[in-house]
């Protein structure tokens, strides 16, 4: 592995692992990244989803009792089942969009700007949604992901298929919805963070089935050896984190980054400081 290969794989785990949880979109994080780092060729989109898998990794770690205890009564005790039946239902709205719209939407919204105007605008959902969330809050009506129906999870998925356009954030459409819809902050977040699981790596399997040809032997050694780790350890103290942070805090703070972050894209580019 080259060093610039080695650095590149280690920035861009970086990225994934510190921006997939939170509200702030990991794949646009990676998409201006890359465009700094100047990798953002067609095979970069599939390793920046392959390497999504140390994430997922690390949310698993997390939450291995659960999901351990949900594995092994599936068939015997009720909350584990509607646990399960909840992320298939919520899982099936990205799945049949993904595939219709995967290959268009790569080649038409995976670029500096269109993210730009989706971390801006999710910024300002988010502010409304906490401003809501607090004047409001006899709305919430589950604590718990133990509480959620199976209409409450169908209507996350739905939100979760507005992460398909980069600079929403998947975790900031499924946290925010379920707000939106009556969760707690906390089981929002909680229900998140479990929906990931099946959706990223269902994303990461169809990524390698449709272009694993895009990747060469240096870009899969890369994401074994560096990306992977990097992403992983980041994720996991991001996780644990940002559980601590939601327990007393809001996520007015990610709404003011994106839009700061958002606004520093279109400025640098319009006036050309910066050829994202």
């Amino acid at each position: 592995m080259t060093p610039d290969l080695f650095l590149i794989s280690f920035i861009l785990g970086l990225v994934e692992g510190l921006t997939e949880f939170l509200p702030i979109s990991s794949t646009g994080h990676l998409i201006i990244a890359g465009s700094l780092l100047g990798y953002n060729d067609e095979s970069s989109i599939t390793f920046e989803i392959v390497i999504q898998l140390g994430a997922i990794l690390a949310v698993c770690w997390e939450f291995r009792q659960r999901i351990w205890t949900v594995c092994t009564t599936l068939f015997s005790a009720r909350p584990s089942q509607k646990l399960a039946l909840n992320l298939i239902i919520a899982l099936l709205p990205a799945i049949v969009l993904g595939v219709l719209l995967h290959s268009f939407l790569e080649s038409h919204l995976f670029k500096p700007i269109p993210v730009a105007c989706a971390l801006i605008v999710g910024a300002f959902i988010i502010l409304l949604a906490e401003r809501r969330y607090k004047k409001n809050p006899a709305t919430i009506r589950i604590q718990s992901i133990d509480e959620i129906g199976w209409k409450d999870a169908l209507k996350v998925g739905l939100a979760q298929t507005l992460a398909m356009i980069p600079g929403t954030s998947r975790s900031g459409a499924t946290i925010i919805g379920g707000m939106f819809f009556g969760f707690s902050r906390v089981a929002a977040t909680e229900f998140s963070f479990f929906l990931a699981i099946p959706t990223m790596f269902a994303a990461t399997v169809y990524s390698l089935y449709k272009d694993s040809h895009l990747l060469s032997s240096g870009d899969l050694t890369s994401f074994l050896s560096v990306g992977f780790v990097t992403a992983f350890v980041s994720a996991f103290f991001c996780v644990r984190w940002l559980l601590r942070y939601i327990s007393r805090h809001d996520f007015v703070p990610f709404a003011w980054y994106r839009l700061a972050f958002g606004l520093f894209i279109l400025v640098t580019s319009g006036t050309g400081v910066i050829r994202w």
